[in-house]
């Protein structure tokens, strides 16, 4: 029998496909697997076609026995099968696809998803192979027709014998070598791993030969006695629940299908279907999870979805379809009309994913405020978990995403004593109200008892306290929501003080503006400024800060790591001209200024702790308070 050689650049191509096209050894199965779910498919589109009522879909399944003694890995099919021809045309021609062509051919059809669109598939399994044989009988043939290769070397084609239309692909596995390893693909478990992995989805049963233990008894012998046996085992789930209508799947079935697909003991907060026909149609079940997930808030953690090409997996972590400010949602999407590269691993067109990707934005946006209209107690549950990555997402790529953000943020509010969302927060400002109140500290506790709020709560005004590192940022990126400006309680001007009350104020600070200068004096530094505050109520002293770095941010840079820039607010003490310290301040200045410093100085560590800051020097207000005392 004479050797043929393949029509390409054989020795060239096929090393290409080996080492270059595929990333991982391990998708040769799920190439053998989809050719055979397409040689089925073609045999149910010709046998209907035809008129043929014996052909039942129902019947056909693929089949894949290992046999470790002879290393040979079976997969078979009853589908198509090829005669001498077709063995010519598609397995003597390197990257001529058959499935494709006969795609073509038929013109569009629902009951037909030819997922093969290259002809190199099939070559994958020289990855793995030294030798691949083919046994085939084509539907409406003569006779079955026996392909083998050894690879680049050529091929021959001969007559043999099979009863039953189909094919079956026989991959003789490598031998193990010094750094890589081959006798996995004969072992049951990793088999089975690589079906549920790749090929979960293909249409067709999946059965594999499985190696089971059994004991034996043994008549008069105490010791026990196991065999192995072999027992036929469908693999593959067929029909994804995101293929299913929606009143043929229960919650708890989704429920399930997320944790065991994506490893969480909980039960989602949130389950999103979509379903999308047009220029580009596809389906998508996304999962909210219950609770942070281990590492979230890591450089490690990776986000993405499992993205499918007719019920195969083509990436188990697609990054591109999921933006980064919603990188908590987990699960799949699957699409037929994707453009795929010839190794299946990889869009041809990032112009699909990109659609795909803003519609999926679009709608977990939508279901998310749904869960904040409808059901607040779920959704702060959720913002818990996964609030301040949406902060993230306002302050990252310059506010691009603030929009689409900007109505799922909460934040506690002082007159509410609850969460608010800024519709609510706006929607109940009193008609005199001009600004967004807010102040920024390390807890709500914290924040409720800052000297510099009692104004605003005098007003029955409410307050937003926000607590994390990255909320003033957020302001600052927002600038205003429905025309109403955000204002810091630590701003000057808070705009509550009618004119008279300011202009007390001023003139009380131009009057003792040579003992101010003198106390910031004293501070030899640590603050620009010490004024007079119309803010201030019942206590004596407040610390805030001039300029566009305020005292939270200053907290927030020196918790960086490094050797950066030493980034400092321009603090400024506030006193209360109508406290009783202010005038301890007026008496020592006239009788003892030295005094007045200290005292001064034990003002200054008070507005420090207030503020949630570090005093440099606790043995010195230790002190300091004994001599006022």
């Amino acid at each position: 029998m004479r050797k043929k050689q393949f029509k390409a650049e054989s020795q060239k191509l096929l090393d290409m496909m080996i080492n270059s096209i595929y990333t991982h050894k391990e998708i040769f199965l799920r190439e053998i697997i989809s050719n055979s779910s397409d040689a089925i498919d073609k045999l149910c589109y010709t046998a209907m076609n035809a008129g043929d009522t014996s052909i039942s879909r129902s019947d056909r399944r693929i089949h894949i026995h290992a046999d470790k003694e002879n290393r040979t890995l079976t997969v078979s099919d009853n589908g198509i099968g090829m005669d001498q021809e077709d063995l010519e045309n598609n397995l003597g021609v390197i990257a001529r696809s058959g499935s494709l062509n006969f795609k073509k051919d038929a013109g569009e059809s629902e009951d037909m998803d030819i997922i093969g669109q290259f002809g190199v598939g099939f070559y994958s399994a020289f990855m793995v192979a030294d030798e691949v044989s083919v046994i085939t009988r084509k539907y409406g043939g003569d006779g079955a027709w026996m392909w083998k290769s050894a690879g680049a070397d050529g091929y021959t084609v001969e007559p043999t014998a099979k009863e039953e239309v189909g094919t079956d692909i026989i991959i003789h596995i490598k031998p193990d070598g010094e750094e890589e390893s081959y006798s996995e693909y004969l072992e049951t478990y990793r088999l089975r791993n690589l079906i549920k992995k790749y090929s979960d989805y293909i249409r067709y049963p999946i059965v594999l030969d499985a190696e089971k233990t059994r004991k034996v008894d043994v008549p008069d012998s105490d010791e026990p006695k196991y065999e192995t046996y072999i027992e036929e085992e469908t693999v593959n789930s067929m029909i994804p629940l995101w293929q299913r209508n929606k009143d043929e799947v229960t919650q708890e079935e989704l429920n399930e299908f997320y944790k065991d697909k994506f490893f969480d003991m909980k039960d989602p907060a949130l389950t999103i279907r979509v379903d999308v026909d047009g220029s580009i149609s596809y389906k998508a079940l996304l999962f909210i999870p219950s609770a942070t997930p281990m590492g979230y808030y890591t450089k490690e953690y990776q986000k993405g979805l499992e993205l499918y090409s007719s019920g195969v997996m083509i990436m188990e972590r697609c990054e591109d379809l999921i933006p980064e400010h919603f990188r908590f949602v987990k699960g799949v999407v699957d699409s037929r009309d994707l453009s795929l590269n010839i190794s299946r691993e990889l869009l041809q067109h990032n112009r699909q994913l990109r659609t795909i990707a803003a519609n999926i934005e679009k709608k977990i946006r939508q279901e998310l405020k749904k869960l904040q209209d409808n059901e607040r107690e779920k959704y702060e549950k959720f913002w818990e978990s996964f609030g301040l990555q949406l902060k993230y997402g306002i302050v990252s790529e310059y506010g691009a995403n603030r929009d689409v953000l900007k109505d799922l943020l909460m934040y506690y509010s002082s007159r509410e004593n609850k969460l608010q969302s800024l519709k609510e927060y706006v929607e109940q400002m009193p008609e005199e109200q001009k600004y967004i109140y807010f102040a920024v500290g390390e807890s709500v506790s914290m924040l409720d008892n800052l000297p510099q709020a009692e104004q605003l709560k005098d007003k029955g005004w409410s307050i937003l306290y926000m607590t994390d590192e990255v909320d003033e940022f957020v302001v600052n990126m927002l600038g205003e929501y429905e025309g109403k400006q955000f204002k810091s309680v630590n701003d000057k001007d808070l705009g509550v003080e009618d004119e008279e009350e300011k202009k007390d104020t001023e003139l009380k600070e131009e009057e003792n503006k040579v003992m101010l200068d003198y106390l910031r004096d004293c501070l030899d530094g640590k603050v620009t400024a010490v004024r007079l505050s119309h803010k201030l109520k019942s206590h004596p002293v407040c610390l805030t800060a001039d300029g566009e770095v305020s005292l939270e941010m200053e907290k927030y840079f020196s918790t960086i790591p490094g050797d950066g820039p030493d980034i400092k607010a321009q603090r400024v003490l506030e006193l209360n001209p109508t406290h009783k310290a202010f005038y301890m301040l007026l008496d020592a200045w006239q009788l003892d200024k030295d005094r007045c410093a200290r005292l001064g100085e034990l003002l200054y560590d008070q507005a420090l702790l207030i503020a949630g800051l570090k005093v440099e020097n606790p043995a010195r207000l230790t002190e300091l308070m004994w001599e006022m005392l």
